[in-house]
């Protein structure tokens, strides 16, 4: 077998392997003697089939199995032996001469194949013990304890229907009916919804006016939806609903004691208090993080400079730029409206594409080097969160992970990741600064790098650069009645 370079430009490289047809017809042989003693063949007793009418028979198929066999092993074979990891899975190309492919699998002709691939580059590490980052750290008030603990009773409140009118800290409970120019809305409809006046969970509007309504009653009230409404055939008009008031209900008092811990499945209110507490400083804990983090990518960006491999930037970047797109049409906005053109919106996100492709390149070479390892544990407790976000669909999400390439890689890359980064603030400077909550959850100015007026601009920094979550959905069934879901997300 001869292995040629045609091609060494950049990180791309292009290599011509020749099989001498005396080679196949040899390996040929060699699987032919193998299945003589199996096959059956009519008029020849077993283990008697001449070789020749073996080879007439079976030759093209044992050869083609040969074929497929050589392409999918010996490229990795190859560049393993240069030396070399290619960046993509590499492109195998064969002749599309059809004379000329029956002339390899009758061995009367040299097999020939190209591969094509781009290499991931050498990348030479360097100290990070001159990286400064500051985590930001915020004190925890009783207070602040508290507010969360009243909302959560406000969530858990009881009511009891009365006689009279509405007020508000009452819930109503509704069937209404959205029409805009006089024409009903997918999803403007709903029987039985229950809604704390008050609580401004509709648009702005439409709460207010049902303060004074009596069970019983039958009113149109008239509202016009946000500009920025997420709906975008919805965004801006006015519409009317027609509404029946079905029950009116006041509220039972508020009260922090163990009745209302009990009545959340815990022993004591002192427990309630902890466990608040706990999901406080997570929350608070996953925003420090997140800001820890991106300091240090952004000072691995500076202190690594090098050609990155063009397939995983095109890849990145068409997530990058599918997400951007998703958004937009959610939104019913364009290019213009971002202040940005197509064309300056694809350069930064190519810019923000090749960023991420060099930093996760440099963390990875820094966990190898490192030995960071993600335990069999680690990826079933990942996996099961996967389950967990879906439920009812455990069957189809094990299946997709079983049966899909790549798949299982997708698990473990952001654990390998924050296990590099885990590794990383060992070896940097790291200094605790206390903040206000205000001053922690004030959005960084790095968040506008490297896009300053591109579309969707943060939420695909967040997913391409510091691979974090991503805004919640609206409800499906109360939409159009509602804020933007944003606006009711913990974000």
């Amino acid at each position: 077998m001869q292995v040629i370079e045609t091609l060494a430009q950049g990180l791309k490289r292009e290599l011509k392997v020749v099989i001498p047809a005396d080679e196949m017809e040899a390996r040929m042989n060699e699987r032919l003697a193998e299945v003589k003693d199996r096959v059956r063949i009519n008029g020849f007793r077993p283990g008697k089939v001449p070789v020749a009418h073996l080879k007439k028979v079976y030759g093209k198929s044992i050869m083609a199995d040969l074929v497929n066999e050589i392409v999918r092993e010996k490229p990795t074979e190859i560049l393993t032996s240069r030396g070399e990891k290619s960046a993509t899975q590499p492109e195998v190309a064969m002749t599309e001469d059809e004379a000329e492919a029956n002339k390899i699998l009758a061995a009367e002709a040299d097999f020939e194949f190209t591969v094509a691939y781009e290499i991931i580059p050498a990348i030479e590490l360097k100290d990070v013990s001159d990286i400064k980052v500051t985590r930001e750290v915020v004190d925890i008030s009783d207070d602040e304890v508290n507010e969360q603990i009243l909302r959560i009773a406000e969530s858990a409140r009881t009511y009891e229907s009365k006689k009279g009118k509405a007020e508000n800290g009452d819930r109503v409970t509704i069937d209404y009916l959205g029409k805009v120019d006089g024409v009903a809305f997918d999803g403007g409809k709903d029987e039985d919804a229950e809604l704390v006046l008050g609580s401004n969970r509709f648009i702005p509007g439409f709460e207010e006016q049902l303060v004074g309504a009596k069970a019983g009653d039958e009113k149109t009230i008239t509202v016009t939806f946000p500009a920025d409404y997420p709906a975008a055939n919805l965004a801006g008009k006015e519409a009317t609903f027609d509404i029946t008031v079905k029950d009116v209900a006041a509220a039972a008092p508020l009260e922090i004691n163990d009745e209302l811990a009990t009545k959340l499945g815990l022993e004591s209110v002192d427990k309630l208090k902890e466990i608040v507490r706990g999901q406080i400083e997570s929350q608070y804990g996953s925003v420090t993080r997140q800001k820890v983090k991106r300091q240090l990518l952004d000072q691995l960006d500076e202190l690594y400079q090098f050609e990155t491999p063009e397939r995983l930037v095109n890849a990145e970047f068409e997530n990058i730029w599918r997400q951007v797109n998703t958004d937009l049409d959610q939104a019913g906005k364009t290019f213009a409206d971002e202040d940005t053109t197509e064309e300056d919106a694809r350069a930064e996100y190519r810019k923000l594409a090749e960023r991420r492709v060099r930093l996760g390149l440099v963390l990875s070479e820094i966990g190898e080097k490192a030995g960071v390892q993600v335990s069999d544990d680690e990826m079933q407790r990942s996996l099961f969160e996967q389950l967990r976000q879906f439920p009812g669909q455990e069957k189809q999400i094990l299946d997709y992970f079983r049966n899909t390439p790549g798949a299982a890689a997708s698990l473990r890359a952001p654990l390998f990741e924050e296990k590099v980064v885990d590794h990383l603030l060992t070896e940097v400077s790291v200094t605790d600064k206390k903040v206000s909550k205000d001053a922690l959850m004030a959005e960084d100015e790095a968040d506008d790098k490297p896009a300053k007026k591109a579309p969707a601009k943060k939420k695909a920094a967040a997913k391409a650069e510091a691979a974090e979550g991503e805004e919640a959905a609206p409800t499906k069934k109360k939409a159009p009645a509602k804020k933007k879901a944003s606006d009711e997300s913990a974000e």
